[in-house]
């Protein structure tokens, strides 16, 4: 019997499946480059920055890379992953600079949308995938962290690959290793960026939530799973037992305890800021949250699924953001299990609003050109960010500046001393090479520059460390956050 041929647009639907097969890869490449590298170097550090750098190139300086500083002062506050992070990226490419202390951040996030792409395909399928990582991709919260040197690109980013990774072996109906082992590992690492928690809240939150509407629960007692908390929490006690008895015990434990009971406490609430923290946290989904709203009704099992997975991301989002201390950042975890929930939803045929608005239906034609809309809207706003934008902000730098000045008076290749600067992001522009030390005693015979805080001015003139030659002020630096930081150079006596 005769079959029909393909008319005109199944033979285009049939090209098009195809061609989004074959080059979703690409298209992951090149919108991660569009949104992501532009003027990616060509700002100065700023905001919290120069802690995730200064700390690596004293690693490099130093060889030590167990204990942080910054300045000369131990840094404990976060443990050392992104510091180690920025140390390799400085290592293996030759070169300091902006770009190259930014880029893992950047690489991280394209880690996950191609693992969206691949890992995550035969349980989102093509469609369902390639959406996943749009949605990734082009978001608010990954775009303005996923520019800077920052841990919430990278620890977010771990995060995500720990759920897509749980997510797609539960889907294969896989057990034991394959479901725990490899999310173990970037849970593991995700410690080591920021600290036990909040990421195992929504990592955990899914998971439990999928597990109880499939009542699997039971896989969270299997050995398998207690091997990979054992790795998790050993991945972070490899660290941590050695820095805290190679350091003062007692200031790292002071430390530690402040950055969590600190945020559960609620020291400097404020009622004005805290309720807004679950508004704010949903800006980080802009702008793919109104599409949140879109509904399917069948199959009845998969809508089931799908609801508990929206629950188990949605009850830790809340329940961080409600805590006194928390800031909007601390729920951005949620960001991975979100890009996979959305995903799979608008990968559904069969979708529709909700009666409450309109219940027209939602076509996957009006889909893939809202895709489309989007992500081509933030291709090219980032790429006008850093082709416009950036030159024009480049002229209003407020560190760069304080480093030309010391390098107009200090030559490259003498050494220049920082007597506890504490926090000083443009000593990370300076030619001469830093050295770090806590007091003006520790300052050695030999010294021609060296850089005091206000504070320890008075110090530094009277000082008779090289007597008969004597201190001279060379240059004061009052920098944008107002802290002050004086120069001296040490003159020959005549």
């Amino acid at each position: 019997m005769h079959q029909p041929r393909p008319g005109r647009r199944t033979w285009r639907k049939i090209f098009l499946a195809k061609w989004w097969q074959r080059r979703r890869t690409h298209i992951v490449l090149l919108v991660w480059a569009a949104i992501y590298l532009p003027g990616l170097g060509s700002l100065e550090i700023r905001g919290e920055e120069g802690r995730r750098i200064l700390p690596a190139v004293t690693m490099l300086q130093t060889g030590n890379y167990l204990v942080p500083h910054v300045g000369s002062e131990p840094y404990f506050s976060k443990p050392p992953l992104i510091n180690w992070i920025v140390a390799a990226s400085f290592n293996l490419t030759g070169v300091r600079s902006e770009w190259t202390a930014r880029l893992p951040s950047a690489l991280a996030i394209l880690a996950v949308a191609l693992t969206f792409v691949t890992r995550g395909r035969r349980a989102l399928g093509t469609t369902g995938s390639l959406l996943a990582a749009m949605i990734w991709l082009v978001n608010a919260g990954n775009i303005e962290k996923g520019r800077l040197i920052e841990i919430e690109a990278i620890y977010v980013s771990l995060t995500a690959l720990a759920f897509i990774f749980w997510i797609a072996a539960y889907r294969a109906e896989e057990t034991g290793r394959r479901l725990w082992l490899l999310p173990a590992i970037f849970l593991g690492l995700a410690m080591l960026a920021k600290g036990p928690l909040p990421h195992l809240l929504f990592f955990y939150g899914p998971v439990v939530a999928l597990l109880w509407n499939d009542r699997k629960l039971a896989l969270l007692a299997t050995r398998d799973h207690f091997i990979a908390l054992v790795i998790m929490f050993g991945m972070f006690a490899a660290w941590a037992l050695p820095a805290f008895l190679l350091s003062d015990s007692a200031r790292v434990a002071r430390v530690w305890s402040r950055q969590y009971t600190g945020r559960v406490s609620g020291s400097g609430f404020q009622f004005s800021s805290w309720i807004m923290n679950v508004p704010r946290g949903l800006v980080y989904f802009l702008p793919w949250l109104p599409l949140a709203l879109l509904q399917f009704d069948e199959p009845a099992e998969l809508r089931r699924r799908h609801f508990a997975l929206f629950t188990g991301i949605a009850v830790p989002f809340v329940l961080v953001n409600v805590i006194p201390g928390a800031l909007p950042r601390y729920a951005m975890p949620a960001l991975g299990p979100a890009a996979w929930w959305l995903g799979e939803l608008l990968a559904q045929e069969n979708l529709h609003w909700p009666r409450w608005l309109s219940g027209k239906t939602f076509p996957p034609r009006l889909r893939n050109k809202i895709v489309v809309i989007v992500v081509g809207i933030g291709c090219i706003a980032l790429l006008v960010y850093g082709l416009i934008a950036v030159p024009r902000l480049r002229k209003h730098e407020k560190v760069r500046q304080h480093a030309r000045q010391i390098d107009a008076i200090v030559p490259p290749s003498v050494p220049l001393y920082a007597v506890n600067p504490k926090y000083q992001p443009y000593l990370f522009y300076v030619t001469a090479p830093i050295r770090y030390v806590s007091t003006i005693e520790q300052l050695p015979a030999d010294t021609k520059f060296f850089l005091v805080q206000g504070e320890n001015e008075i110090e530094a003139e009277r000082s008779k460390r090289w007597s008969p030659s004597r201190t001279q002020l060379v240059l004061r630096i009052v920098d944008y956050r107002e802290h002050e930081a004086i120069l001296f150079s040490v003159s020959s006596a005549r």
